[in-house]
């Protein structure tokens, strides 16, 4: 007996769920998994005095629809704008970009050094390595995300630090060791 009326509740459950999510339009975007997916986020550590430290960021639309970052949010400041690195003649020059950045539907747009990137403006406190730096993106259409922002040292890349980041703490006593075992 026990077992057919515990039966019955899971399959009252689940027709339940996909009642409400072909039912009302407006939810759906809550039930599945977010259209914009993020990879590889991840910042540079400031040295003491800096004003502002960059952000990086890949980000994919998996939606059907085109979106745009519009910007992002961060307990270190209260200003976080989004640039880009354009040359001018021979100078590099950082440009604002109010409106955000596009990102069309199936495309992958990365924010790296030298292109696009966030900008953390107005820091009271340095942006510390090995500390994760928590950020909420904005998007026109897609929800809001809560991401964590690896911080590397000053100059470093994740292309470098990624294949070694789980040896990453032990990589100094490997550098001696072996001279020590043959000895």
């Amino acid at each position: 007996m026990f077992r057919t009326a515990l039966l019955t509740t899971l399959l009252l459950t689940s027709s339940a769920l996909f009642a409400d999510q072909n039912g009302s339009h407006g939810d759906v975007s809550s039930h599945q998994a977010a259209p914009i997916e993020v990879a590889t986020p991840w910042a540079r550590a400031t040295p003491p005095g800096a004003g502002a430290g960059g952000g990086f960021i890949t980000l994919t639309n998996h939606g059907a629809t085109d979106d745009r970052l519009v910007g992002a949010t961060t307990t270190l400041t209260e200003r976080v704008e989004i640039h880009t690195m354009e040359m001018d003649g021979d100078v590099m020059r950082m440009l604002h970009l109010p409106d955000g950045i596009e990102l069309p539907a199936g495309d992958t747009v990365t924010l790296a050094p030298g292109g696009l990137h966030l900008m953390f403006m107005e820091l009271t406190s340095p942006i510390a390595e090995g500390q994760p730096l928590p950020v909420t993106l904005e998007f026109q259409h897609a929800e809001s995300i809560d991401v964590e922002l690896e911080v590397l040292a000053p100059g470093a890349s994740p292309e470098g630090e990624a294949q070694s980041h789980h040896s990453q703490h032990h990589s100094h006593s490997h550098d001696e060791e072996p001279g020590h075992m043959h000895h």
